[in-house]
């Protein structure tokens, strides 16, 4: 699957969590985190992550004023950039080396997309069921990788579940999140 496409898919399944949110001040399953917290967060950093590869998208509202415009005109720009001819142009990052760009963003960008939709939707009420099969890949690829994850501090230690949890649950608790966590009555 293309980057776009990976993009398209995974930033579809957000978006409908976005549209479906009532509430952008409930807490989310990130300590200190509410809703509209989520939307800023995956807005944010990967605006200055591109900024910080020579790449700017167009301006967005602020999610602090729209949540919901600021994370849709944020995917309609991420999208437009991976259907450009700059998405496949080669990027050099100090971490992860020489690849396309679409490529970078689909690794660590559209990751994110991903997982934050588990939080966006329980800290909402809405389905929370993300695709088992991509959870499987990203829990082997992650599992790898363990030791780098933890020591770059945008993942809590590890909340243990049952040997036998689906592999969403196992996911979830790979990235520090309580599988148990709700919102507070």
């Amino acid at each position: 699957m293309s980057a776009a496409d990976e993009h398209r898919e995974i930033a579809a399944g957000f978006t409908a969590r976005v549209l479906g949110a009532a509430d952008w001040e409930v807490p989310a399953p990130v300590a200190g985190w509410t809703a509209r917290d989520v939307v800023d967060h995956l807005v944010t950093w990967s605006r200055a992550f591109l900024a910080g590869l020579g790449v700017a998208l167009p301006e967005v509202p602020s999610a602090d004023d729209d949540p919901v415009g600021a994370w849709l005109g944020h995917a309609e720009g991420v999208q437009a950039l991976l259907e450009s001819p700059e998405g496949a142009e080669v990027v050099e990052h100090a971490h992860m080396g020489t690849r396309p760009l679409g490529d970078l963003l689909a690794m660590i960008y559209v990751g994110d997309v991903f997982l934050h939709t588990w939080d966006l939707a329980r800290a909402t009420g809405q389905d929370e069921h993300l695709d088992p099969d991509r959870c499987a890949a990203m829990l082997a690829g992650m599992e790898q990788m363990e030791d780098v994850l933890r020591s770059s501090g945008h993942y809590g230690p590890r909340v243990d579940v049952p040997p036998d949890a689906d592999v969403q649950t196992r996911l979830v608790g790979f990235i520090g999140r309580d599988p148990a966590w709700r919102p507070p009555a």
